[in-house]
């Protein structure tokens, strides 16, 4: 099994910043993809920010140049700093990993982090 757990909520004001960070644990042979959702009250899970094993990332246009993700392979680690927040920013922010727990295998697993509440508000 693989356990995913995160830190670094809060509330905030706007024009504040926060930084999120998300280990991984258990097992883990290797991580493909990882990434940043967020879901609002009364709407969708969105991707907020992807990030590939090699270091590929892609932002939604909500949180380009606002946001940035980075992750450490070989501490399990992604983590998301956010500048400039808005209230709208405001949600649930998952981490997620693509993990592959063995040598004998090809694809990986999908797993989520618990959710950790960022709330910007005056």
């Amino acid at each position: 099994q693989v356990q995913l757990v995160e830190s670094g909520g809060g509330m905030v004001q706007p024009g504040g910043s926060l930084r999120l960070s998300c280990a991984a644990s258990g097992s883990i042979f290797r991580i493909n993809d990882m990434g940043w959702y967020r879901q609002a009250p009364g709407k969708q899970r969105e991707l907020v920010a992807p990030v590939t094993r090699g270091g590929s990332k892609n932002y939604a246009d909500s949180v380009k140049g606002r946001f940035t993700i980075s992750r450490n392979n070989a501490q399990n680690t992604v983590n998301l700093q956010m500048n400039s927040l808005k209230p709208e920013d405001t949600a649930v922010y998952y981490c997620n990993a693509d993990v592959v727990s063995s040598r004998w295998r090809t694809t990986g697993d999908d797993y989520w982090g618990q959710g950790t509440q960022v709330t910007v508000s005056s």
